[in-house]
């Protein structure tokens, strides 16, 4: 029997032994043992933690909560890309009182850092989930304003900032829990809707969410997933978070931001760093490499200790640009 952290993991393989992590981070007056976590979608706890302990992660982003059962999309909801993936799951999550109920509970008791991502069809979704979380052990909330909502006529709030801004009023209130909002890079400019997000609340902003993107059948001409469009994920999107978070960065000098987008790597990571984020999130390596927001941590972290100035401004709270 192993044993991770002073607790016995039965029947855990766990690939990593523990590590003493020497370069901290902060996100929004929250301390991050080190600057990576694992992105919302992308994350499921009863298949990782047979290989490696999530306390050791700087933070866990998991599934988005909606207030009751979503089934997500219609098969099939994935295809892939060029150094890509497209889905289109369509948000499938058994609703924020299993969340609670099951799957918050067993992160904590693992000793994740949690950060419950929320997600919403209408404003009055969003609002019902912060409700529920407000209070609960969640360490931050990460708001998904890139879901179809049909308060806005079907499009995503995060690519309206006066829809953003409204919601965000309506939300802050509700808890004192540090919130993130997550920023869909579907727009001319997001440094816009990133600005609405901080004067009406948020605490940190992450970015950036899938782009949309399609395959199609060359037998049929008729596309691959059945929802006909998907999210963009994968390795050829890092140029585009980079750059959305070096803009950011340029036009909000003092937000937290964390960075996502085709992070496969510590040197990957780095750059995200260098580009003016506080931390980075892995999502689809983790996808076909299970353990790869681990192992990023800790290539990051041997990178770090090459960079002390870099490393001293993250554990400070402060960024390289």
């Amino acid at each position: 029997m192993a044993t991770t952290a002073g607790r016995p993991q039965d029947n855990h393989i766990n690939i990593y032994e523990d590590h003493e992590w020497t370069h901290p981070t902060q996100v929004a007056g929250k301390i991050w043992k080190n600057p990576v976590g694992t992105a919302s979608g992308t994350f499921q706890y009863a298949a990782v933690r047979w290989f490696y302990d999530v306390s050791q992660l700087g933070a866990v982003s998991t599934k988005g909560c909606s207030p009751v059962p979503w089934e997500g999309n219609e098969g099939p909801r994935t295809a892939e890309g060029p150094a890509s993936n497209l889905n289109a799951v369509g948000l499938q999550n058994p609703g924020v009182d299993h969340y609670l109920e099951h799957d918050l509970p067993a992160l904590k008791e693992a000793g994740a850092f949690v950060i419950a991502n929320v997600a919403g069809h209408s404003d009055d979704d969003y609002a019902e989930v912060v409700a529920k979380l407000a209070d609960s052990d969640a360490d931050m909330l990460e708001i998904n304003v890139s879901c179809p909502n049909v308060s806005h006529g079907g499009m995503s709030v995060g690519t309206d900032p006066v829809a953003l801004a409204k919601l965000m009023d309506r939300l802050r209130p509700m808890t004192d829990k540090p919130m993130i909002v997550k920023l869909t890079p579907n727009v001319t400019d997001i440094t816009v809707p990133a600005r609405a997000a901080v004067d009406h609340g948020a605490d940190a902003l992450s970015m950036i969410n899938t782009l949309l993107g399609m395959r199609l059948n060359i037998r049929t001409g008729e596309p691959i997933i059945a929802h006909t469009t998907g999210g963009v994920s994968g390795p050829a999107v890092l140029p585009i978070g980079l750059a959305a978070v070096y803009r950011t960065r340029t036009v909000l000098p003092d937000i937290p931001i964390i960075g996502i987008g085709g992070i496969d790597s510590g040197e990957k990571a780095l750059e995200y760093l260098y580009a003016g984020a506080n931390a980075v999130e892995v999502g689809a390596a983790a996808l076909f490499d299970p353990v790869a927001p681990l192992r990023i941590a800790r290539e990051l972290d041997v990178l770090l200790d090459e960079r002390p100035e870099l490393a001293d401004r993250l554990a400070a709270g402060r960024t390289w640009r």
